[in-house]
């Protein structure tokens, strides 16, 4: 059996408004079937009835965008006035991390992988 994460549905009160955001934070345009696509994950942004305008607990599912230039991410979003729950860090091996809010209150994280993580796990190929 073949298995493939392909998409993630991103429910909102106000889908617009969330769209709108992500097009603008990450420059991204939807696809010709309203996703916006992400490397190899699609993210569908759409209206739901069934929940409420923020996430009880919006850590259960993050968001991780993994960037070539987290610091030109960060800057974007900065721009956009984003609440951050952690600032752009050095971590572990030089790798660069951050947490935000999106405009519904869920959690997106910023990292960008050092040259010696990826030399070190072989992804650097």
């Amino acid at each position: 059996m073949t298995l493939t994460l392909g998409s993630i549905l991103l429910a909102s009160t106000n889908p617009d408004r969330l769209r709108t955001w992500y097009r603008k934070a990450f420059d991204v345009t939807p696809n010709q079937d309203g996703f916006l696509v992400f490397g190899g994950v699609a993210v569908l942004i759409d209206q739901r009835d069934d929940i409420a305008a923020t996430p009880a607990e919006p850590g259960r599912v993050i968001l991780n965008f993994h960037l070539d230039n987290a610091r030109d991410t960060a800057a974007r979003l900065d721009s956009l006035g984003v609440t951050w729950l952690v600032e752009l860090e050095e971590r572990h091996e030089g790798m660069l991390f951050a947490t935000l809010l999106d405009p519904d209150g869920n959690y997106l994280q910023l990292i960008q992988f050092s040259a010696a993580y990826l030399a070190r796990t072989g992804k650097g190929n």
